[in-house]
C-alpha cells in the first residue's frame, strides 16, 4: 500500500466541520484482498488485540456493525480497516473521537481515507501505529507480496503503552482541558498557542488568555508573592491567619538549630517548589533534618530552605475563584492497604493497575512510585518493599497528600465551616490572587479553626483542578466554569463579527471594499488577503494569506474588532479554514480556475471546496443568484438568513424570494444609471447609483459593481447604517496603494493604463468587457498573460475571451513559468488568438513581462486603452509610472480607432426561473432556494 498524499486540516473543510487527517492511498495488490479474503487470522487477530473496535457501529450504526463488514460477504478493505484502528488507538488513549470515512476513487484501488483528531501528532501516529499493526497482522505470503516492513520484536502491547504516553503529554492536562471544556459549553472560541497549556479564550479585543490556571487577569506580583513560601507566610500572619511558626536556613547547622528553636516536630520544604516536591514532615531528629535539608535543596532553586512546626490533621485542599470558595477537596496521601498476603511492592502494583492512574498529570490520578520518599518513610516504619501488611493495615508511601505524588481527593465543599470559607477567602484576597489554592491542615474541616485549631500551610497561584473536576469520591465541582464566568462574565463578548468571502474572482476587492464600509462605522478591521494580512488598513504580513495560519492571525490580534477573511481554494484543500464558524458567509462565483490540480476537474468539484465556507456561517449566507453553482449552495446552509445578489433585477428565483420576505441585493435601472437596491423583509431600500462608487468607474466596471454588491449584502447583515454603507464604497477606490492589481487606472499619458491581475477566463472576461464599455477614441490594447499550470483549455478560453474586443496584443509569460517552456503559454494564446479570427501582425509574443509591457507601453498613441494583466504587480506599477522618464517618446495619432460597445438595453421582465433536471425548489422561513436530489453515501 502506498500513501500518495497526506493533509492534516486544522478546522472545517470537505470532509467535516472539524479536524480531520487524509490520507490518498494507493492499496496496490491488497485491493484484491478485502478482510474475509485474509482469513480469519487476520480478522481474529485484530478483534483480539483491540477489542474495543466492538464498539464500532460503522454503516449498521449499531455496536458491532464495523466486525459484520469485517466478516460479512466478501468483508471490506484494508482502507477502511484502517481508519477504524486509527479511531480506536485516539480512543484508547482517552482522546474522544469517532468519525471517519473511506471513499474509493476513480481509479481502481485508490481511496481517501479520513479520520478525525484532535491533537495532530496524536492523530498521526495513531495512523502509523494502525498502519504498522494490519502490516503485522497479515498473512506472511501478503507480507511478501506487498513488501510491508515487518520487526520481528514488534510488541503492540508496549507500543500501545508508548503511544498512550505520548498522547497524554501532547495533549492538555486534566486542569487545561477542564477549562476548554467549559468554554466550549458556553460556546466560547479557544486556540492553542503552543504545545502546552497556552491557550487563547474569544477572539481579536475580547479575548483573554491561560497559562494552566493562570489568566490574563492574574497579577504578576500575586504569582510572584505565592511562589515565595516565606513571603506567603509573613504577610498572612501579618493578617492573623492561622500559620505555623516558621524559620528559613541556609545549611544544615542552621536547619538543626531552627528546628531546637521551632520545637519537634518539625516541617522542612523548598523556599519556592510546588506539587510537594522536596518536602518532608513530622521530622523528630537532627539526622531527619539533616536528610529532609539536602531534599529540599534538590528541589528549590536558591540556597534557602524553610523549616515549620508541624500541624496535625487532615490536609484539605480549598480553591477560591473570583473571592469566592467553590471546591474543598479532603486529600490523602498515596497508601496502600495489606491483605495479608501481597508485599508492599506488589500492592503498589495493585494499585497502579486502576485504570484512572497515568504518570504524572496524565490522567485523573497518578501512580504510586517506590522513590527515596516512600524508602524513608517504609525504613522508619521498620519496612522493605518485599514486607507483607497485615490485613486491612494502611501503610503511607507519601507524607504529603499531592495528588501529583499519588494521592486521592474527597470533596467536602459542602460541610465547610463558614470560618473556614471566610479565612480561605482572605488568605487568597491578601495575596492578590484571582485563582488560589489554600493548603489548609485541620482535623474537622465541618469545624471552625478557631475552635479546633488548624492552620494554612501553603496558598498556591495555579492550583491543579484534577481533585475537584474528577474527585476519588463526592461530587465533582465544575470549578473551570466559574473560571470562565469570572473571565467572561453572562453578556459579555467573546467573538468578534466574523465575514468570510469565497469564490473565483473578486474576492480581495470585496474584502476592500467590506473593510472600508467597517471602517467607515468604527470598527478596527483585521483582514486577511491574497496581497497579505491588514490591521486597520495597515499590511502586516506580506503575502498570498487566505489561508488557515492567517485567519488565526487576524483572530488572535487583541487590538481587531471585526474580521475579514478571504478564504481561497488553496488554503481549503490544504488544510481546512482556520475559523470553526463565520457570521457571515459568501461565495461571489464559481468559474475555472485551478482545475485539474488537487482532484479538482470541475466546476462543481471546486464549488464542493468553496461551499465550506458558507456551511459554516450562522447569521447569513450571501450567494450569486447569477450563478447556479452559488445557488446551489443554499441547499447545505444552516444560516439563519440567506441574501442572494442579482445583476438581472428581473431574475425569477430571486423574484420568487423577495416575495416570500427574502433579503437580496439588486442591480436596478433607472433614469439616472444603475442603482444598488436591498430588498429585506418586504421593504425596498434604494442605496447607491452605481456611478458614485469611484471603484466601479462610473459604473462601467460591472465586476466591480457586483463586488460592490457583495460588500453591501454582507455590511448590511451586520445592521451597518446604510449611511456607513454609503461612505465605505464612495471613499474605496481601485489605486494601486489602496488595492494593489485590482484595476489599478494609470491616466498621466496621453493613452489611459489599467493594471490587474486577472488571471483566469472568467475575470480576464470581466476586465474585457469593461474595456469594451469604456470611451476609447483610439485603440485598445493588451498585454495578456496565463499561469503555467492552468488547463490548454482555460488559456484557450482566455484568448477566445479578449480577441473580438482588443485591437492589438502583447503575449508573454509569468516569471513562474509554472512547469511550462520559456514562451510556451504565450505561444498557444498568439496561436488560439489567431484561431478566433486576430491577424497575426496584430500579434507579438514576448516572453517576460518587463519587455511585453515595455512593447506595450512604447506602442501606444493618444487616445489609445492598454490594459496589462500583469503577475509582479508592484513591478508593473512601478514600470507603468515610470515610462518615458528618460526622454520623449512619439505618440502617433491617426490610426482608426477600434469600434463602440454599446451596452445591452434592458428588459423590463420577469425571466423565468428554469429548473435543471433533479432540482426542485425549496421554501422555508429565509425565502426559497434550489434542492438537487443526489444519492448518499455510505461508509
Amino acid at each position: 500500500m502506498k500513501i500518495l498524499s497526506r493533509n492534516v486540516y486544522v478546522g472545517p473543510n470537505v470532509y467535516a466541520n472539524f479536524p480531520v487527517i487524509c490520507y490518498q492511498i494507493d492499496l496496490g495488490e491488497l485491493e484484491n484482498w478485502p478482510s474475509v479474503k485474509l482469513g480469519h487470522d487476520f480478522i481474529e487477530g485484530l478483534v483480539k488485540t483491540i477489542p474495543s473496535l466492538q464498539s464500532h457501529g460503522c454503516s449498521y450504526g449499531e455496536t458491532g456493525g464495523f466486525l459484520r463488514r469485517l466478516r460479512e460477504d466478501e468483508g471490506t478493505w484494508v482502507g477502511h480497516i484502517w481508519e477504524h484502528v486509527a479511531i480506536e488507538l485516539q480512543n484508547l488513549a482517552g482522546v474522544a473521537v469517532t468519525f471517519g470515512r473511506t471513499r474509493s476513487l476513480a481509479e481502481k484501488g485508490t481511496y481517501y481515507v479520513v479520520y478525525q483528531y484532535q491533537q495532530q501528532d496524536v492523530g498521526l501516529e495513531a495512523g502509523a501505529l494502525g498502519l504498522k499493526l494490519l502490516n503485522h497482522l497479515m498473512p506472511e505470503h501478503i507480507q511478501k507480496t506487498i513488501n510491508a516492513k515487518i520487526e520481528d520484536d514488534f510488541d503492540f502491547s508496549q507500543e500501545l503503552t508508548d503511544f498512550i504516553k505520548m498522547a497524554q503529554r501532547k495533549e492538555f492536562g486534566p486542569s487545561t482541558a477542564s477549562l476548554v471544556n467549559a468554554a466550549q459549553a458556553r460556546d466560547i472560541p479557544w486556540l492553542r498557542l503552543n504545545n502546552y497549556s497556552l491557550v487563547q479564550f474569544g477572539h481579536g479585543k475580547y479575548q483573554q488568555r491561560i497559562q494552566a490556571t493562570i489568566t490574563s487577569e492574574t497579577k504578576h506580583i500575586a504569582v510572584e508573592i505565592s511562589c515565595d513560601k516565606e513571603d506567603t507566610h509573613n504577610l498572612l500572619n501579618d493578617l492573623g491567619l492561622p500559620v505555623p511558626k516558621q524559620m528559613m536556613v541556609y545549611d544544615e547547622r542552621q536547619a538543626v538549630r531552627a528546628a531546637k528553636r521551632i520545637g519537634y516536630p518539625v516541617v522542612v520544604k523548598p523556599l519556592n517548589a510546588n506539587h510537594g516536591r522536596g518536602v518532608s514532615i513530622n521530622l523528630t531528629t537532627d539526622e531527619e533534618i539533616v536528610t529532609a535539608f539536602q531534599e529540599a535543596l534538590k528541589y528549590g532553586t536558591g540556597r534557602a530552605v524553610l523549616l515549620e512546626s508541624f500541624i496535625t490533621g487532615y490536609d484539605h485542599r480549598m480553591l477560591v475563584v473570583n473571592n469566592e470558595l467553590v471546591a474543598v477537596a479532603k486529600r490523602v496521601p498515596g497508601h496502600v492497604k495489606g491483605d495479608g498476603v501481597s508485599t508492599i511492592e506488589q500492592l503498589i502494583n495493585i494499585v497502579n493497575q486502576d485504570p484512572r492512574r497515568g504518570v504524572g498529570h496524565e490522567k485523573v490520578l497518578t501512580r504510586l512510585e517506590l522513590d527515596s520518599q516512600a524508602s524513608r518513610l517504609m525504613e522508619e516504619a521498620g519496612h522493605t518493599k518485599e514486607s507483607v501488611l497485615p490485613n486491612g493495615e494502611a501503610f503511607y508511601l507519601r507524607s504529603t497528600a499531592n495528588l501529583s505524588t499519588g494521592g486521592t481527593a474527597i470533596d467536602v465543599t459542602d460541610v465547610v465551616h463558614p470560618d473556614n470559607r471566610d479565612m480561605a477567602i482572605r488568605a487568597i484576597r491578601a495575596i492578590g490572587l484571582d485563582i488560589g489554592g489554600v493548603d489548609f491542615l485541620t482535623d474537622d474541616i465541618s469545624k471552625s479553626y478557631k475552635e479546633i485549631g488548624g492552620g494554612i500551610c501553603e496558598c498556591n497561584a495555579a492550583p491543579g483542578f484534577r481533585m475537584h473536576v474528577a474527585p476519588s469520591e463526592g461530587k465533582p465541582r465544575d470549578v473551570a466554569g466559574k473560571v470562565i464566568d469570572m473571565l467572561f462574565p453572562p453578556g459579555t463578548n467573546s467573538r468578534i463579527p466574523v465575514a468570510a468571502i469565497t469564490g473565483t474572482n473578486g474576492k480581495t476587492t470585496t474584502s476592500r471594499m467590506l473593510a472600508s464600509i467597517m471602517k467607515s462605522a468604527g470598527y478596527t478591521t483585521g483582514m486577511t488577503s491574497t496581497d497579505g494580512v491588514y490591521i486597520d488598513g495597515h499590511l502586516t504580513v506580506k503575502g498570498d494569506m487566505t489561508g488557515p495560519t492567517s485567519a488565526q492571525i487576524v483572530l488572535r490580534d487583541p487590538s481587531v474588532d471585526f474580521a475579514i477573511l478571504e478564504t481561497a481554494r488553496g488554503g481549503i484543500i490544504k488544510r481546512g479554514l482556520g475559523y470553526t464558524t463565520c457570521n457571515v458567509g459568501a461565495c461571489l462565483n464559481i468559474s475555472a480556475d485551478h482545475l485539474g490540480q488537487r482532484g479538482i476537474d470541475t466546476l462543481e468539484q471546486l464549488a464542493q471546496i468553496k461551499r465550506v465556507v458558507v456551511e459554516v456561517a450562522q447569521d447569513c449566507v450571501v450567494l450569486n443568484a447569477d450563478d447556479i453553482n452559488c445557488l446551489q449552495m443554499a441547499e447545505f446552509c444552516s444560516a439563519k438568513q440567506i441574501c442572494y445578489i442579482t445583476m438581472d433585477s428581473g431574475h425569477g428565483l430571486v423574484r420568487q424570494h423577495i416575495r416570500q420576505g427574502g433579503m437580496a441585493v439588486v442591480l436596478e435601472k433607472g433614469i439616472n444609471g444603475d442603482m444598488i437596491t436591498i430588498y429585506d423583509k418586504g421593504a425596498h431600500i434604494p442605496l447607491l447609483w452605481t456611478h458614485l462608487i469611484p471603484a466601479t468607474i462610473e459604473g462601467k466596471a460591472l465586476h466591480n459593481v457586483q463586488n460592490a454588491m457583495f460588500a453591501t449584502a454582507m455590511a448590511y447583515s451586520f445592521d451597518t447604517s446604510l449611511e456607513d454603507i454609503r461612505q465605505g464604497l464612495r471613499i474605496f477606490n481601485t489605486s494601486f496603494y489602496q488595492a494593489p492589481g485590482r484595476l489599478n487606472i494609470f491616466d498621466e499619458y496621453p493613452f489611459k493604463v489599467i493594471l490587474d491581475y486577472a488571471h483566469n477566463p472568467a475575470a480576464i472576461r470581466g476586465i474585457t468587457g469593461l474595456a469594451g464599455r469604456l470611451d476609447v477614441k483610439g485603440k485598445r490594447r493588451l498585454v495578456i498573460a496565463m499561469p503555467g499550470d492552468r488547463r490548454d483549455e482555460d488559456i484557450i478560453d482566455a484568448a477566445s475571451a479578449v480577441a473580438d474586443t482588443f485591437d492589438t496584443f502583447v503575449c508573454k509569460a509569468d516569471d513562474d513559468r509554472r512547469g511550462r517552456g520559456v514562451d510556451e503559454v504565450p505561444q498557444l494564446l498568439k496561436a488560439s488568438l489567431m484561431a478566433a479570427g486576430v491577424d497575426e501582425a496584430n500579434i507579438q509574443v514576448i516572453p517576460s513581462e518587463v519587455d511585453a509591457i515595455d512593447a506595450g507601453l512604447t506602442s501606444c498613441q493618444s487616445g489609445d486603452l492598454l490594459v496589462v494583466l500583469g503577475d509582479n504587480i508592484t513591478r508593473c506599477w512601478k514600470q507603468i509610472v515610470h515610462f518615458n522618464e528618460d526622454g520623449d517618446k512619439t505618440i502617433l495619432e491617426g490610426e482608426k480607432p477600434s469600434q463602440d460597445f454599446p451596452e445591452k438595453l434592458f428588459e423590463y421582465v420577469e425571466h423565468k426561473f428554469e429548473l435543471q433536471e433533479g432540482s426542485r425548489l425549496v421554501q422555508d422561513e429565509r425565502g426559497v432556494h434550489i434542492v438537487v436530489d443526489r444519492d448518499e453515501d455510505s461508509d
